[in-house]
């Protein structure tokens, strides 16, 4: 299976720092999808999006291609996980109201992939693709992260990286396209979450075993005077979704 995988080998650390949707998300989509008996959820990593498909959907397929992701996947009894690309479906012709994809999408082989959400979503069905950037909280602090996002691991993003930059607006979309309300993932975290959370970018990931260092300690002391002892700040990820119909 000859996939694009950059997260197997921070599987854990992905469950345990990666921030989960706004609910509000998932209902907008099971309202906008033609029925809720089933959703497939692509390349689902540990099921973050689905748990919450699944408060919606009567079953939700999850699928991922890295077994390491799946194994720290989130149980739900509404959610089946299987091992699968997302050029590869295993599912039946028509059989999906909703296939959706959280911050995945940019690694895909769009034409394969796009060929497979026609064939496996009912007439109507929904298309949703999303993803959120960097996070933002003020001037001081969105400076340093910015400056680490494109300066110490900057080279190390791989080229796919681009359509997250441009909101998924530079993503081909073959599908009658639909409006979509603004969301935002908010988060109060103390400063030992954010140096965590940037940990599991890919390109922190590369950068590691290109120079056999870790530059999140150099990011975590210029953050480190911003924050309140022992205290918390808050952050949000503006959230970039394309929906539209087959």
């Amino acid at each position: 299976m000859s996939v694009k995988d950059h997260f197997s080998g921070q599987s854990a650390e992905y469950q345990l720092y990666r921030p989960g949707y706004p609910p509000e998300l998932a209902a907008f989509l099971a309202a906008t999808a033609p029925g809720t008996a089933l959703a497939l959820d692509v390349a689902t990593g540990n099921g973050q999006a689905a748990l919450d498909l699944a408060r919606h959907f009567d079953l939700v397929l999850a699928g991922d291609v890295s077994w390491n992701q799946l194994q720290h996947r989130a149980r739900n009894e509404r959610v089946r996980y299987l091992r699968h690309s997302a050029e590869a479906l295993p599912v039946r012709d028509e059989a999906a109201d909703l296939l959706a994809v959280a911050q995945a999408a940019h690694w895909f082989e769009f034409t394969r992939f796009y060929a497979e959400a026609r064939r496996v979503l009912k007439h109507g069905g929904v298309v949703a693709l999303w993803t959120y950037s960097l996070f933002r909280a003020d001037a001081a602090v969105d400076a340093i992260v910015d400056d680490f996002y494109r300066g110490p691991v900057g080279s190390y993003w791989p080229p796919e990286r681009r359509h997250v930059d441009a909101h998924y607006r530079s993503l081909p979309f073959p599908f009658d396209e639909l409006p979509a309300p603004g969301f935002e993932l908010k988060v109060d975290w103390p400063l030992a979450a954010v140096v965590n959370y940037v940990g599991t970018w890919s390109a922190v990931e590369r950068y590691r075993k290109a120079l056999g260092s870790d530059p999140l300690p150099e990011l975590a002391a210029a953050l480190a005077p911003l924050w309140p002892s022992g205290g918390t700040r808050k952050f949000r990820f503006p959230i970039h979704l394309r929906i539209g119909r087959v």
